[in-house]
């Protein structure tokens, strides 16, 4: 061996040992999708152009039914991301017949699915988020759940040869852990996955690190906000905070979901709640919607509000809009997720 190749072999030796002595969450990449800007009224180019000028590399989009329909300009979205090497996903709605959320002007499931996998197969996403509903189904979710369950089956072969997973979003107000799964199961893996949201369980009475237990396997994408829980006279307050400034960790939370899904980016859905959602649990009639809920999901519940305090909102500054708040919200999350991963 000459002296050339020896120094050439030991400096990539050096440099593979180097990566490979890198945490995981050192590259973790992030992303966001269009709603924790909500109220700028970003077109999807400009969505991306912002991401891009914080340096995300992932987007989701909530595209309006006229351009799923445009061919042209799905593949003009695409061509920008790719100038700008961002990688992209779809949001799209119910896929529940009889949910509130469902669209039926829009044309039948199988349409508007169709037209959702179209764009996402052009957007060279491997996934697409969706929902089944959200508060005004939970007093029936057993039957929007058989509802869906019957409608996604129908259309089976159209989603399997469209090479998409649908990403069901354990959405808030619709379903709990252990119903999410349930309806996965008896649809079927090889076509349905989840959209796992860290934020939302804590509107289910859920501790999110076990809803990340219960659906982490099955998580084909993500969404990513902290939470405060605390105890209120009337039961248990939950408001969604930015990040770093809940008390359900999720500095562990987001330990485990690398742990979990190695590879899989971080997407924020940074959505600051400026009241507090009150679960009454003293109240007999607020349990009507969860009968079925077992004692040890509560209990995990119960144990965050115990050590919670109250997180009352910060009044938006005189001056500032609704919408350069959402963008200051969303880069305060930024920064930290990204001095987290380095500490991880």
């Amino acid at each position: 061996m000459d002296r050339r190749t020896f120094i050439l072999g030991t400096a990539a030796a050096f440099h593979t040992s180097r990566l490979l002595s890198r945490s995981p969450a050192a590259n973790v990449e992030l992303g966001s999708i269009d709603g924790s800007v909500g109220g700028n009224n970003f077109t999807p180019t400009q969505f991306l152009d912002y991401l891009s000028s914080i340096k995300l590399t992932w987007a989701m989009l909530s595209l309006p039914a006229a351009t799923l329909s445009d061919e042209a300009a799905i593949r003009g979205i695409r061509e920008r991301a790719d100038r700008l090497g961002i990688r992209m996903q779809l949001a799209f709605g119910s896929i529940c017949p009889s949910a509130r959320a469902f669209n039926a002007q829009l044309g039948t499931l199988d349409e508007q699915v169709g037209r959702a996998l179209k764009a996402s197969q052009i957007f060279g996403a491997t996934c697409m988020r969706c929902i089944v509903g959200g508060d005004p189904e939970r007093p029936q979710i057993d039957m929007h759940i058989d509802n869906t369950i019957k409608a996604v089956r129908a259309i089976r072969t159209r989603i399997a040869d469209s090479g998409i997973k649908l990403a069901v979003e354990n959405h808030g107000g619709d379903l709990q852990a252990r119903e999410m799964k349930m309806m996965i199961d008896a649809i079927g893996r090889d076509i349905m996955g989840v959209c796992l949201d860290s934020g939302n369980p804590v509107w289910m009475l859920e501790d999110p690190h076990m809803t990340l237990e219960m659906l982490g396997p099955y998580a084909e994408t993500c969404h990513v906000r902290d939470s405060a829980v605390w105890k209120v006279p009337e039961g248990i307050a939950v408001r969604w905070v930015n990040m770093g400034e809940g008390n359900v960790d999720i500095d562990g939370w987001i330990r485990k979901f690398i742990q979990a899904k190695p590879g899989m980016p971080i997407i924020f859905e940074n959505l600051v709640s400026a009241n507090p959602r009150i679960h009454a649990i003293y109240n007999p009639q607020f349990w009507d919607n969860w009968r079925k809920m077992p004692a040890w999901e509560l209990s995990r519940f119960l144990a965050i509000a115990d050590k919670g305090t109250p997180r009352p909102a910060t009044p938006r500054p005189e001056g500032k809009t609704a919408g350069q708040q959402r963008i200051d919200d969303l880069e305060v999350c930024v920064r930290y997720t990204r001095d987290l991963l380095q500490r991880l």
